[in-house]
């Protein structure tokens, strides 16, 4: 555990170093580009590798226990997967409704000018 929180201080300082934050709504805006960007895709690959693992093992090994085996990594990956784009579409769903989208407010009124 202790490996890992060095692992992950490494690779995330670096990115907080160069933010440049000048605001709170940059910061909420670097976290969910570091999220969406690197690890949502990341979970997605490992999903998917679990159920090619789970392929392999249902039907390339001879044993059934390895088969068995397989077939629940098949079950789960299928499952994380399903699970990862049900929740995917809610949270764009949330966004259309409540106008949340990244690129801020789409109007800001302008001050008034000299006459």
């Amino acid at each position: 555990m202790k490996q890992f929180a060095v692992l992950a201080s490494v690779w995330a300082l670096p990115l907080f170093a160069f933010a440049q934050v000048r605001s709170i709504y940059d910061a909420g805006t670097a976290i969910t580009q570091i999220i969406n960007g690197v690890l949502v895709p990341m979970i997605f690959a490992i999903a998917f590798l679990v159920f090619i693992w789970g392929i392999v093992q249902a039907f390339l090994l001879k044993g059934e226990e390895e088969r068995e085996k397989g077939k629940q990594y098949i079950l789960w990956g299928i499952i994380a997967m399903f699970v990862m784009v049900s929740v995917w579409g809610l949270v764009n769903i949330l966004v259309g409704t409540f106008n949340l989208s990244s690129g801020g407010p789409s109007f800001i009124p302008g001050a008034p000018g000299p006459r």
